[in-house]
């Protein structure tokens, strides 16, 4: 499962919090959405290695550590918690 596959990568970044949500029966019908889900996700997430970071160097961070996961997805929300 693709959420399992995210939840592992991102453990690399030491999170104290790690949400990953399949959001995707919400977009039921909209572009991007398939039979079976895991088409668009929501990931809560702190870690110490966002410190210092703003908001884009994070995101940055975490499309990195997420590699291709993210071209098998259609949406990613992110929420980075201080």
């Amino acid at each position: 499962m693709i959420a399992d596959e995210m939840r592992d990568a991102l453990k690399k970044l030491n999170p104290t919090l790690l949400e990953v949500i399949d959001e995707s029966e919400q977009h039921r019908g909209h572009a991007g959405w398939r039979d079976g889900g895991e088409t668009h996700f929501r990931v809560r997430i702190a870690s110490p290695e966002f410190s210092g970071l703003n908001r884009v160097a994070r995101h940055r961070l975490i499309h990195s550590t997420l590699g291709d996961i993210v071209g098998r997805i259609h949406a990613l929300a992110i929420e980075v918690q201080d």
